[in-house]
């Protein structure tokens, strides 16, 4: 039977999978959240939506022929990647997840390491600084407590409601960026700590290493462990997993 792959995307690794595979023989479609609004183009097929949980991912993975499942959504999104492991458990199809080595620390960085978003907003409780939150949109309200603080967001589209902080400049752009274009920012609106999310991979270090080199303190959040899964760090072994699983 004809691989038919469902590649859980929203990374720049799921669009590296997605061209690779799209010189294979392989059918294969990408599916997005839909949670920003620009979606890259893509040489395959896309879907955009959520599916309704474990249910509605094994639903779609039966009614759809689906042979194969590769999670490549953020680091991050633990809930969907969750979803995946038990939808291929119910499913019995062959799975894997692609994604990017974590960030190691260096010497030269100034990291204050923190295990979730909610010790993060918790380490704020302090006099005002100027902060630029580098972790997307979604858990913007869980720092709404220590309005004390300018923040500096930067976002890949403009939200439909301004976040509520007191003190605050939005960011409209999409990298990724080099870290002398990040340094510029940062330096722009004299930025003194910084939130990130340990994403791993290029496509955001740049931000980081602009921190190191301006001594900017960074509170990083570690990324959820997510066991149970085969793991891939590059697109090629994962074409070369489903050609020998197929």
């Amino acid at each position: 039977m004809r691989q038919n792959l469902l590649i859980l995307g929203g990374t720049s690794e799921a669009s590296s999978l997605a061209h690779l595979i799209s010189k294979t023989e392989f059918n294969a479609t990408i599916s997005y959240a839909g949670r920003v609004e620009r979606i890259r183009q893509q040489p395959i097929q896309k879907r955009i939506g959520g599916f309704g949980g474990v249910d509605g991912l094994t639903s779609y993975i039966i009614s759809n022929g689906i042979t194969h499942l590769v999670d490549a959504t953020h680091p991050f999104a633990e809930q969907i990647s969750q979803n995946a492991i038990l939808a291929s458990q119910n499913t019995n199809i062959p799975f894997a997840a692609l994604t990017r080595p974590q960030w190691q620390k260096q010497k030269t960085d100034n990291w204050y390491t923190v295990p979730d978003i909610k010790t993060a907003a918790a380490a704020l409780d302090c006099n005002p600084k100027r902060v630029m939150l580098a972790i997307g949109r979604m858990h913007l309200a869980h720092f709404y407590k220590n309005p004390q603080h300018f923040y500096l967001l930067r976002l890949v589209d403009r939200p439909l409601e301004p976040p509520a902080f007191t003190n605050q400049v939005i960011e409209v752009s999409r990298g990724p960026f080099t870290t002398n274009q990040d340094k510029l920012l940062l330096s722009k609106y004299k930025i003194d700590l910084m939130v990130a999310k340990n994403s791993g991979g290029n496509a955001a270090y740049a931000k980081i290493e602009a921190a190191r080199q301006l001594k900017i303190k960074v509170i990083m959040i570690e990324r959820p462990v997510i066991s149970d899964r085969l793991t891939f760090y590059n697109p090629e072994e994962v074409v070369q997993w489903i050609s020998l699983s197929g």
